[in-house]
């Protein structure tokens, strides 16, 4: 059986190697002409090291992150409004929660494929899906070649997907109004004295400071914004400054200090949910499928549990494709259906411009139950996996 993956991003990566590890003849198609650099950082929750280590690839991960201790939220003067301890969820969840450069984790995935000798054919741009006479999928690539694999996974991403279109007829990516600045910084002190998440909420607006290491953080800066406009990278560090100058430290060092190659700018979209997530003999995961907000924390992380859950339901059924497709889909909708909601209703609430209403929001992150909240995002997202709370 031949299985052809358009998309050679963290999606894509992983489910490779889950199939290969299990014995599937597997091609990834990407259409860049290396591994993707787009992104900052993410954090690797439990469910998602729980793949990583499935993926042979978990102790690589930790030799190049950070161990995350809590998360704590302020508002923007800088007041205390609670936090959430990770080591508990870690815990409840029994792995470990590790923030790593999304380079870094590109580099790791990609290096265990071609341990794998997974093929990785770079500079394959999708032009066009097409069905030939058995029903199965044609895929078309901008330097004139062609595939027609047995099957074909796409986690061809958010903002432009072919397989999206092929299944869904449809691939616009939803804007959700608001702007992220993302960046990657770097000094010679130890700035963190412990490797804790920093959550500043403002009014409309939102910083958020990820540490690496006591030397290194992945970050960004959030405001809302009704339009999308150009790009102006020459602008992004003034950008900045006006929305964040009176912010509490170190926020203006973090922006001050990061290189401006290193900072990007974002206009945040997602995918309304879908219920059918494959075609023929082409199915969705990933982005692609199910793409959520950074406000849902769980983006990527998602991405590797489709990877496990796809190879786990093809084994079962490899002798009915069909079967496997809808088997997977079911497993898999109402959790990312439930993850891309959330992901909207936590942004509503941090990018909310009434002040009255940010008032209140804080007040209520003060008096939470963290204790309780931790153990509601343990049962969520251990869902569907053999790690339970």
């Amino acid at each position: 059986m031949k299985i052809g993956i358009l998309g050679g991003g963290i999606s894509g990566l992983s489910t490779a190697i889950a199939l290969k590890q299990d014995g599937f003849d597997v091609d990834i198609y990407e259409r860049h002409s290396r591994p993707s650099e787009i992104g900052a950082g993410i954090v690797c929750w439990p469910n998602a090291s729980f793949v990583l280590d499935q993926l042979g690839v978990l102790s690589r991960v930790a030799k190049v992150s950070g161990s995350l201790n809590y998360m704590h939220r302020f508002s923007s003067n800088g007041e205390p409004l609670g936090s959430l301890d990770i080591s508990q969820l870690n815990q409840l969840m029994a792995y470990p929660s590790y923030s790593i450069i999304r380079k870094d984790l590109m580099s790791i995935l990609t290096q265990r494929a071609v341990e794998l000798s997974i093929n990785i054919h770079y500079q394959h741009d999708v032009t066009s899906l097409s069905n030939n006479d058995d029903d199965k999928v044609r895929v078309q690539f901008s330097n004139g070649k062609n595939i027609e694999p047995d099957i074909i996974v796409g986690t061809d991403g958010r903002m432009n997907s072919f397989a999206r279109k092929y299944v869904n007829g449809n691939n616009e990516p939803v804007y959700q109004g608001f702007i992220n600045w993302i960046g990657v910084f770097e000094c010679k002190n130890e700035i963190f004295t412990e490797l804790s998440v920093l959550d500043y909420l403002g009014v409309g607006e939102r910083f958020g400071i990820v540490p690496v290491s006591k030397t290194k953080a992945y970050w960004a800066g959030g405001v809302v914004s009704p339009n999308i406009g150009e790009p102006t990278p020459e602008l992004y560090k003034s950008e900045l400054r006006s929305l964040f100058t009176s912010w509490p430290d170190p926020i203006c060092k973090i922006i001050n200090e990061t290189p401006l190659s290193r900072i990007n700018k974002i206009y945040v979209h997602d995918h309304n949910p879908i219920k059918i997530w494959h075609k023929n003999n082409l199915v969705l995961l990933g982005d692609a499928a199910h793409s959520a907000l950074p406000t849902s924390g769980q983006g990527a992380c998602q991405a590797l549990e489709d990877a496990w859950h796809f190879v786990n339901c093809l084994k079962e059924n490899i002798n009915d494709i069909s079967k496997v497709f809808k088997h997977f889909t079911e497993l898999r909708m109402a959790k990312t259906s439930k993850i891309t909601m959330g992901g909207r209703q936590v942004a509503s609430s941090i990018f909310n411009q009434d002040q009255e209403f940010c008032k209140h929001r804080n007040l209520a992150s003060k008096n939470m139950d963290h204790k309780s909240t931790v153990i509601g995002i343990a049962k969520l997202w251990t869902n569907g996996l053999p790690i339970s709370v």
